[in-house]
C-alpha cells in the first residue's frame, strides 16, 4: 500500500527580526511561495500552510496551498515549530509521512523532497544537510589544533543541518513530539541552496542567488 505524504509549512505573521518575513518579496514573489511551489511539484499529495495571519492565508491559497488556522497560543515568538506540527496532526490526520518545510528557505527543490520521501523506506526521519568544511572558533579560542591543521580530505566530514526540510512519520511525531526521531537519513544539498533567511544579510544573499538561479534555468 502506498504511504500518503503531506507537506506542512508553518508561517506565523509576526516576526521580531524581519517584519512579515515569511511573505517578504524575493525576486517579485512572496518568500513563502517558493516552498509551496516546490512541494506542489513533488510527490507530496497535499501542501498545507499553518498560519495565524490573514494576509499569509490568502497568499498561501493563491499559490495553491491548503490553509490551517493556527491558534494564537501556539503563534507567539516563543512557540516551537513542534507545537504547530502536533496541532496539524490533530486537525489533519489522514497521512503517513509528513514533510516539514520552512518558509524561510526558498531554495528547497521538489527533487530534494522526492529524494527524502524515497529514503523514508530505510529511515525513520530524513533531514536536509550541506557539507561544512571550515574551521570553527568559539569566541577567541580555536576549536581545532592550530599546530595540526588537517587538509580537508584528511578531516572527517561534518554536515550542517540546513533547516529547510525535515521528513518524518506521523507515528514518529506523535510518539516523540519531535520533528526528527529514530534512525535519521540525509539529503545533501549544495551550500548555495542551504540559505535560511533569518537576518537582512541572509535576505540580501537569497535575493541575489534567486536572481541568478532564475536566469540560469
Amino acid at each position: 500500500e502506498t504511504m500518503k505524504v503531506v507537506t506542512l509549512i508553518p508561517a506565523r505573521g509576526g516576526r521580531k527580526g524581519i517584519p512579515k518575513k515569511n511573505i517578504i518579496e524575493v525576486c517579485g514573489r512572496p518568500l513563502l511561495s517558493y516552498a509551496i511551489q516546490e512541494s506542489i511539484q513533488s510527490v507530496s499529495s497535499e501542501t498545507w500552510v499553518s498560519t495565524d495571519d490573514d494576509e499569509i492565508s490568502s497568499i498561501a491559497t493563491s499559490y495553491g496551498a491548503h490553509v490551517l488556522e493556527r491558534p494564537d497560543d501556539i503563534s507567539t515568538d516563543s512557540s516551537t515549530s513542534e507545537s504547530s506540527l502536533l496541532h496539524f496532526v490533530e486537525k489533519v490526520n489522514n497521512f503517513d509521512i509528513l514533510v516539514f518545510l520552512q518558509a524561510t528557505c526558498p531554495f528547497i527543490e521538489a527533487n530534494d523532497i522526492n529524494k527524502a520521501v524515497r529514503l523514508m523506506s530505510k529511515y525513520d526521519s530524513v533531514i536536509s544537510v550541506s557539507k561544512f568544511d571550515q574551521f570553527l572558533w568559539r569566541e577567541d579560542t580555536p576549536m581545532y589544533d592550530i599546530h595540526n591543521r588537517k587538509r580537508r580530505q584528511n578531516r572527517e566530514q561534518v554536515y550542517v543541518e540546513t533547516g529547510s526540510m525535515f521528513v518524518t512519520t506521523k507515528k514518529g511525531l506523535l510518539n516523540n513530539h519531535n520533528r526528527i526521531s529514530g534512525k535519521i537519513g540525509f539529503v545533501e544539498v549544495p551550500k548555495w541552496r542551504s540559505v535560511d533567511i533569518d537576518t537582512f544579510d541572509d535576505l540580501k544573499l537569497a535575493r541575489k542567488l534567486m536572481y541568478i538561479k532564475q536566469r540560469d534555468i
